[in-house]
């Protein structure tokens, strides 16, 4: 499952802004905008801005026409090009946008010759759904950061009834696990000291694969072919679809971070049926209390989505409710967005004020759940991989930093004790 819809900019000074990608929405667009800089360095593009977009929501789309207009402003004579999700499923009409030079598709932007320097069609969009191979695109890394992400599944096979990103991706594709092997190394070799499996629908890895590996069975022989790697982390995962081989692995192996983020989006057994979804709420809770055998001190993310067509009060407090009964300590709460063509666009709606307000009291019991996990931990000991000066993530994701004097490199995993919290970050010291 896609999460959040956000937007990161180039973060080099402008001088330096030959090319310039913005990045909407989920960690797969965050890698995959690594090759496309990858790709452009490679072909000699320059005067670019490259606008890698997001369709998860309406906003999603909203803040992608701001930051065109924004571009065309700010660099006017530049070549602006629209990819990602959006411009897959509605390239026409970023096409019609006067800002905008170029549109490519979720497929093209992967491609070196999408960036050579020369004349191209206004519109390059294939007909995503016929793809049936996901490549692996080799990457030297993220901007010198010390974790990076690796797409290993491309796609998505089910039709949730709320979900546009289908039409986006096309169907599920997984890369083959020696190729992920290879990818790690070389990750590896560059400096990364953890690596996040992602992918639309990770969970679905392997089925189009010969044998069909599971996501289990890729992490399994990932960790035992690449020793140096130091730390394994998951992207978003279908509750249901967790193998038996994940779960052994999750008991067996520390590498593997304690950190799961599940694709629950409901916690009430109608609206999940009425979204599509492939779990019912007793299947979520049995999902927390496996993993939680597994490996005690395992925290768990989720996606919850507010006022989904048809719910009322009642159907909304069981998913409320969920933050308790699952344990939950990470939220990214969405209130619920009409997307044109899907099924859940003609169901009645929720209004939208209640939407927001049912969404803000998901997102307040969740900032009351981390506030308690994080308070737990005070007083106790963490490992810390530094990503950068003073800051970092705990093997569980919470967010630790150091006092300004500490000398921990970038890139090391440091011992440290917690002494405090301020807001949603745990302070530490050495040990």
């Amino acid at each position: 499952m896609i999460a959040a819809a956000r937007h990161t900019p180039d973060d080099r000074e402008p001088e330096n802004r030959a090319v310039e990608i913005v990045t909407f929405g989920c960690r797969l667009n965050a890698y995959e905008s690594e090759v496309m800089r990858g790709h452009a360095q490679a072909q000699g593009l320059s005067d670019a801005v490259i606008l890698n977009s997001c369709a998860v929501t309406a906003e999603a789309e909203r803040q992608l026409r701001q930051a065109i207009r924004k571009a065309r402003r700010a660099r006017p004579e530049a070549e602006i090009i629209v990819t990602g999700c959006a411009a897959q499923i509605d390239p026409e009409r970023y096409a019609a946008m006067p800002e905008v030079d170029r549109v490519i598709g979720n497929e093209e932007k992967l491609t070196p010759a999408a960036f050579a320097p020369g004349d191209h069609p206004t519109v390059a969009v294939n007909d995503i759904m016929s793809v049936r191979e996901t490549a692996g695109h080799l990457i030297d890394g993220f901007e010198g950061r010390v974790r990076a992400f690796l797409q290993v599944q491309q796609g998505c096979d089910h039709r949730c009834t709320f979900c546009i990103i289908p039409y986006g991706r096309g169907n599920s594709r997984s890369v083959p696990i020696g190729e992920v092997v290879r990818q790690v190394r070389h990750l590896v070799s560059q400096g990364t000291r953890e690596v996040v499996l992602s992918g639309v629908d990770i969970t679905s890895y392997g089925s189009d694969l010969p044998g069909q590996p599971r996501l289990g069975q890729l992490a399994r022989r990932l960790l035992a072919q690449v020793p140096e790697l130091p730390r394994l982390r998951l992207s978003s995962l279908d509750p249901v679809e967790i193998d038996e081989d994940l779960f052994r692995l999750l008991a067996e192996e520390p590498r593997l971070m304690p950190h799961l983020h599940l694709s629950l989006q409901a916690g009430d057994d109608m609206i999940l049926k009425r979204m599509k979804r492939r779990h019912l709420r007793a299947d979520a809770i049995a999902t927390c209390e496996r993993a939680r055998r597994a490996r005690p001190d395992v925290v768990f993310g989720a996606d919850l989505i507010a006022g989904f067509p048809t719910e009322d009060e009642a159907m909304f407090a069981n998913s409320l409710a969920l933050i308790e009964d699952c344990d939950l300590t990470y939220l990214h709460v969405f209130p619920y967005s009409e997307r044109a063509g899907t099924p859940a666009a003609r169901m009645p709606s929720v209004p939208k004020a209640e939407r927001k307000e049912r969404a803000q009291r998901l997102r307040e019991a969740g900032e009351a759940a981390q506030r308690r996990f994080l308070d737990n931990q005070i007083a106790g000991q963490a490992e810390l991989l530094i990503e950068k000066p003073g800051f970092g993530h705990s093997r569980h994701f919470a967010e630790v930093r150091l006092p300004e004097r500490s000398t921990a490199e970038v890139g090391a995993l440091a011992a440290v004790r917690v002494t405090g919290r301020e807001n949603t970050q745990l302070i530490a010291e050495a040990l």
